[in-house]
């Protein structure tokens, strides 16, 4: 990868890190070439500190380093973006990101969909369904994605391509609400997949 370090009069490029699984944005910081030369030989993140004026590794003191993965240049060839494993809290003041966000993979609608759970578990109203299945409890709620399994597994050897989708869709719904029912959440269940790929 051939960067342009001269663009700027300081020798120095933007890097954005983000993690690696949750593709969260970390922090920004800036290298030059013998910055991202030792990034690469020791696959931990070091930076070109402006105001210390030397080179730092991200961790140095606090021991949080990230964990190098993959680095791309942009199409200018003059800022990169690194995908990096994060081994505790990457700000300076204890936070998961400089920006103060919480480093939790989102799952998209997925995501909205658990919140919704949540609150109509907590909203607990008459006319909600999510609220009535609650309501009857741990053994109501594993039933029914006992029933909607069986539903998919049928359509699954059928051919019609809507009935099987449907069907999963019910399943994977039923099963959000029964994670929430056991106090778990998807992020629970991408630790455990995670923990088996190492």
């Amino acid at each position: 990868m051939k960067l342009n370090f001269s663009k700027n009069t300081d020798g120095l490029v933007p890097a954005i890190i983000q993690d690696a699984t949750t593709k969260i944005v970390l922090m920004l910081g800036y290298m030059n070439k013998e910055s991202l030369a030792i990034t690469r030989k020791t696959g931990k993140v070091t930076f070109y500190s402006r105001s210390k004026q030397r080179l730092w590794t991200k961790g140095e003191t606090s021991g949080n380093f990230l964990q190098l993965v993959d680095i791309k240049a942009d199409c200018d060839k003059d800022a990169l973006l690194i995908q990096a494993n994060p081994q505790g809290p990457t700000c300076h003041e204890g936070d998961d990101t400089c920006w103060g966000q919480e480093n939790k993979s989102n799952f998209g609608f997925f995501s909205i969909l658990e919140k919704t759970i949540s609150k109509r578990k907590i909203d607990n109203q008459d006319d909600s369904y999510v609220a009535s299945l609650f309501r009857k409890g741990i053994n109501k709620i594993a039933q029914k994605v006992g029933e909607e399994a069986i539903e998919t597994i049928i359509e699954a050897k059928d051919d019609d391509k809507e009935l099987f989708l449907n069907e999963s869709a019910d399943l994977l719904f039923h099963y959000l609400i029964l994670l929430k029912a056991k106090g778990f959440s998807l992020n629970d269940i991408e630790d455990v997949l995670l923990r088996r790929k190492t």
